[in-house]
């Protein structure tokens, strides 16, 4: 009797977690997350902020997440090739971006590699359009779920959490564009 009640639970429980897996396997395979803004700053001036990584510690929302944070750039002082490494507590983790387009004053295009706490890779887009004196700024993150990050989804609205760091990104980003004209 009491194999037959061990035999059933294994059972349930394989079940469960095969049922969970189908699950997690039919989740969406890509993913898209955008935040926009409206900046009293002309293009160019934006152009400058976003295309340079050694200006991104003054508007990046994860720039002060870890005081003891360690970067380095390299390649280009900016623009295509541009570098930026960096490896941190598990809050910031390790990783790497690089600019892999730039085309003034509109669009900078990132390959970001997470490292840890979990290898990933996806684009990041900050796209820069005039509106009359204004600039209007959308920064996108798109890329593939693996598994993982399937299964993680699940439990965590990646486009609340991510899309929280884009909208103080952008805030951030709006100070120091408007300020320094």
């Amino acid at each position: 009797m009491l194999k037959k009640a061990i035999i059933s639970i294994v059972v349930a429980l394989l079940l469960t977690f095969a049922l969970l897996g189908v699950f997690i396997v039919m989740q969406p395979d890509d993913f898209t997350i955008s935040r926009k803004t409206m900046i009293s700053a002309p293009p160019e001036r934006i152009f400058t902020e976003i295309n340079d990584f050694h200006r991104w510690d003054a508007w990046s929302p994860w720039a002060k997440l870890d005081p003891n944070m360690k970067t380095e750039i390299t390649g280009p002082e900016s623009g295509k090739g541009a570098v930026y490494y960096w490896t941190g507590d598990q809050e910031v983790g390790e990783g790497r971006m690089t600019i892999v387009e730039s085309t003034p004053p509109s669009l900078v295009k990132i390959d970001l590699h997470f490292i840890k706490p979990f290898d990933s890779s996806s684009i990041i887009e900050i796209k820069v359009t005039p509106s009359g004196a204004n600039s209007d700024v959308e920064w996108t993150m798109t890329g593939k779920h693996n598994f993982a990050s399937k299964a993680f989804s699940l439990f965590v609205d990646m486009d609340k959490a991510i899309g929280a760091d884009f909208e103080r990104g952008l805030a951030q980003l709006k100070q120091v564009a408007e300020k320094t004209q």
